[in-house]
């Protein structure tokens, strides 16, 4: 077999692996939480941090608490941080050539979908948008390069900024791209796509936004050993709340703990 075909066959064997792992673990789904246990939780980590990055599956906080999982987790949020951030990405732009500040939708996850409406801020990044309820702002920052060094996402960690996944079945952050384009993997593309920007109902301006892909389908990340190590490293605080799954990490930590691996291996978060 040829080289080229070997390689693209060993990875495919790795992506099985990757979703088989995921499949054998799959979350039981969230039985009822006493609110109180939550509410515990949430003001332990809360405490030191005016923002949290928050990645929401909605359906296990509703099996939780049993009611508008939403707005429930929404206002507990609201109670504890001056600003709540989540990912508005948009990587649609690539194709369609249109992004709108007010009306593009979020493309991952139906609290970002629903938390567009209830933002007071979002990022002119085009396809890595980061939505904003409160006063956190990344106006000093680079937005047309979605990694830049001094862009929106190298903002975030070099504030060591919280990280809250409620609801997830794995560990989810929208840095881990990020963290492949600063060191360099073999495996992403960095390219520039052309089109529009809508700010309101009329105004719009040409803009080019450059952002980093992963073309080849043959690349999974291995969220399962990410934990692991975030774990071992003591950089992640997880909570099982009657199957409602709890994260707690911060931005500055993951970087720490990733860095010396991305170095020593690119491959690092895509292989067993």
């Amino acid at each position: 077999m040829p080289p080229d075909l070997l390689t693209n066959a060993s990875r495919g064997a790795n992506l099985i692996k990757h979703q088989s792992l995921k499949r054998a673990k799959q979350r039981r789904g969230a039985s009822q939480v006493p609110e109180a246990r939550f509410d515990d939780v949430l003001d332990r980590h809360a405490e030191g941090h005016s923002e949290v990055f928050v990645h929401v599956g909605l359906s296990d906080v509703k099996g939780a608490f049993a009611t508008n999982p939403y707005e429930f987790l929404r206002s507990k949020l609201n109670a504890r941080f001056e600003s709540v951030l989540a990912p508005g990405f948009t990587d649609y732009f690539a194709t369609s050539g249109v992004y709108h500040k007010q009306y593009s939708r979020p493309k991952h996850g139906t609290f970002s979908q629903l938390f567009l409406d209830d933002a007071d801020y979002r990022t002119d990044d085009a396809m890595k948008s980061i939505l904003v309820e409160g006063e956190y702002r990344f106006d000093d920052c680079v937005h047309h390069d979605s990694y830049h060094p001094e862009g929106c996402f190298a903002k975030l960690v070099e504030e060591d900024t919280l990280v809250l996944d409620v609801g997830t079945p794995w560990l989810t952050c929208s840095h881990l791209h990020y963290f492949e384009s600063r060191f360099d993997v073999p495996y992403l593309t960095e390219r520039t796509f052309e089109g529009v920007m809508y700010t309101d109902e009329t105004d719009c301006e040409r803009i080019e936004q450059t952002c980093s892909i992963q073309p080849s389908p043959f690349y999974s990340w291995n969220k399962p050993k990410l934990t692991r190590r975030l774990d071992r490293d003591g950089a992640l605080d997880r909570y099982d709340l009657n199957g409602l799954k709890v994260l707690f990490f911060t931005l500055g930590d993951l970087q720490s703990s990733l860095a010396p691996r991305l170095r020593a291996d690119p491959y690092y978060l895509v292989t067993l």
